[in-house]
């Protein structure tokens, strides 16, 4: 960043100054004035709300889901009893990629990795005695993420709660799954349909639901660094804002309701300047690129997830201590959500004990540490806003790159920001194999001894899913079922908006399979580039 580098460099490979001075800023181009304002107010460097924490603490929301319907229930509500004040809900893989429970692709992966949901009976159990017009829901959802929206509807219509009182966000953001996630079903270009269906249909239909929350979450487990993981989501943001765009919608309709979702990793104080690079950065893009008028459309709101990909088998307790850094980051950069993740989830799911334990440190640091009492206290700081501005600057370098090639989705296409996030997580597998970065317990400080058990999916919870689904379906009307997803597929021939047909079709009690499937008869399956 300047002359008289230590020669170290953070996890991005920005290089340290020996020390920080006003000079540094200086020369980085920063004024105080233009760059950091106040909170509240565009660019929105120090939070998107005028008082931070002091008005309202940040949403507790921790990520769950397993087994079937009714375990992963009584989670939420145990969850809910501790204290959480939101839920977020993670769906099996075939559930993730539009398979029922009983499709052959789907054995022994029903209910491993988050909740089975096939149909509207399972989600009428999921969310059985929690009150969708008090409570915010996330769902972490992406192929199917406009069915498994008509469902959380479906039931809040079957119990009478208004569309208009729901609240929460669906994850919807398919363009990562083919840069660093896997979970797509059909070519990105019909996804992006989807998406901006989505946008459409809560425009009117739930106005107080996030319609996307862009993930670069996802990015950097799959090893992208800081700065990857800024210009990748931001890129994928310009996409869908483009993509709405073409289809009709204005810009100030639909930017108030898109969220962000991003990791909370190791190195304190660059995670810190990352939060607020971002959010710096997305302002000037709404406003310069796309002409956004409304205050809410520059404001990029998110949640943030500890890194699971830190968690360490070996010492897991250890996991403690960097989720609370990670966490301590994020609330210092300005969050308004947080997942704190359980320090047993490099062996498996996370045990009541450890969920419990996930929660409580979230809440010391909401109401015993301090740091919720000032806004963005880090600000002016020679050392954060010189990172800050570094962030910004190389993250803007990226996405320029990325529209000299047509942007994120054609870029997709090719396989190059896939190959950049290799390339980065190579380089940093070989940096901790040489001990050039330190992972306490794995490369250095190793103790030997027993670790604790890992919990385990009873293995009857699948065959007792696939038996209820396969009795809802011979119980259900046939020929409406069967009429209703025809439906679905002729109103993706015809380029009509694809959630009212699907929002019948769970209705019906068409299932989450056999809609994707409807989908793909027009639109296909993705077959990836390759990246070699």
């Amino acid at each position: 960043m300047s002359a008289g580098t230590s020669g170290r460099k953070t996890h991005a490979d920005i290089p340290i100054d020996d020390h920080y001075t006003q000079e540094t800023l200086d020369r980085l181009g920063w004024e105080a004035a233009r760059d950091l304002g106040e909170p509240g107010v565009a660019p929105f460097t120090r939070g998107v709300q005028r008082t931070m924490y002091r008005g309202r603490l940040w949403t507790m929301r921790q990520y769950a889901g397993f087994g079937d319907a009714r375990e992963s229930n009584q989670r939420y509500r145990y969850l809910l009893a501790q204290g959480q004040t939101g839920l977020s809900v993670a769906f099996d893989l075939p559930t993730q990629m539009g398979r029922d429970s009983d499709h052959p692709l789907a054995r022994g992966e029903v209910g491993k990795v988050g909740v089975a949901i096939a149909s509207l009976e399972d989600m009428h159990t999921l969310l059985d005695q929690l009150p969708l017009d008090e409570v915010s829901t996330s769902m972490t959802i992406n192929a199917t993420a406009a069915t498994l929206l008509a469902l959380y509807i479906a039931v809040a219509d079957a119990r009478g709660v208004t569309r208009a009182r729901l609240s929460g966000t669906i994850q919807n953001d398919v363009l990562k799954e083919y840069i660093a996630r896997g979970t797509y079903i059909y070519p990105p270009r019909p996804s992006m349909r989807l998406v901006t269906d989505v946008f459409s249909f809560c425009r009117t239909e739930t106005p107080k639901w996030n319609t996307i929350s862009i993930s670069g979450y996802h990015i950097r487990e799959a090893g992208a660094d800081a700065v990857q993981e800024v210009a990748f989501t931001l890129a994928d943001g310009i996409a869908y804002v483009e993509a709405a765009i073409a289809v009709g919608l204005a810009v100030d309709e639909f930017a108030p309701r898109l969220a962000f979702f991003f990791n909370g990793h190791n190195n304190f104080l660059e995670e810190v300047a990352k939060f607020r690079a971002a959010r710096r950065l997305w302002s000037k893009i709404m406003s310069e690129r796309f002409g956004a008028k409304d205050p809410k459309s520059l404001a990029l709101r998110f949640h943030t997830q500890t890194a699971g990909v830190t968690l360490q088998a070996q010492q897991p307790l250890v996991n403690v201590a960097r989720v609370t850094v990670q966490a301590l980051a994020a609330v210092m950069g300005g969050t308004q959500s947080l997942h704190t993740n359980s320090f047993d989830e490099a062996l498996g799911l996370p045990t009541e004990e450890a969920a419990r334990i996930a929660l409580r440190t979230q809440q010391v640091l909401a109401y015993e540490s301090g740091v919720a009492d000032f806004v963005d206290p880090l600000a002016g700081s020679y050392v954060v806003e010189a990172m800050t501005t570094e962030v910004e600057r190389r993250a803007a370098e990226l996405i320029a790159r990325l529209d000299e090639q047509g942007g994120m989705v054609a870029a997709i296409e090719r396989g190059w920001p896939q190959r950049e996030i290799e390339r980065r997580a190579y380089e940093h597998q070989q940096a901790v194999e040489r001990k050039e970065r330190i992972v306490v317990g794995v490369n250095e400080f190793r103790v030997d001894g027993p670790e604790p058990k890992p919990q385990r999916i009873d293995p009857r919870l699948e065959e007792e899913q696939v038996a209820r689904l396969r009795a809802l379906r011979a119980r259900r009307d046939g020929a409406a079922a069967t009429a209703a997803l025809a439906a679905v597929a002729t109103a993706a021939r015809e380029d009509r908006n694809l959630m009212p047909p699907i929002l019948d079709a769970v209705k019906a009690f068409g299932t989450v399979g056999e809609i994707a499937d409807a989908l793909r008869s027009v639109f296909g399956e993705h077959r990836p580039a390759s990246t070699l």
